[in-house]
């Protein structure tokens, strides 16, 4: 395959009722760096490596019209079909942070069978967040 067609991740776009809170949760709550957010708070960023995050309002012209509506969980008991994951070497006390600052505690980290040790917080908008350890590769 040509290089001009090999896909690079480029963005996670998470749509939220408020960019700015979102942003300054998230680098609160997580410890991102905030990378740009716009005058008129339409967009968001927050550097996460190699990808990054991006904040979006739920209901806009550009993507409504295009895309669809972005379904509201907030209104029944299921959650959003995303989750945001990220990966700590301190787990338990990224999971703390989180909790001081906001987040809901969904469930404290615990070890998986796979070798992740993973705890689960609620930010403001309802989305999971997954705070996890780096996964070693065999």
């Amino acid at each position: 395959m040509s290089s001009r067609l090999t896909p690079a991740f480029a963005y996670t776009v998470v749509y939220v009722k408020d960019v700015a809170k979102s942003v300054s949760f998230y680098a609160d709550a997580f410890g991102c760096n905030v990378r740009r957010l716009d005058e008129s708070h339409r967009w968001g960023e927050l550097e996460s490596g190699q990808t990054t995050i991006a904040f979006t309002p739920k209901h806009q012209h550009e993507t409504d019209d295009i895309a669809g509506e972005v379904e509201d969980t907030a209104r029944s008991q299921k959650r959003e079909a995303v989750e945001v994951c990220f990966a700590y070497e301190d787990v338990d006390a990224a999971y703390k942070r989180a909790v001081e600052n906001g987040a809901v505690p969904v469930h404290e980290p615990e070890g998986k069978e796979w070798g992740q040790k993973v705890g689960y917080v609620g930010d403001i908008d309802g989305i999971v967040v997954r705070i996890g350890s780096h996964v070693i590769r065999s």
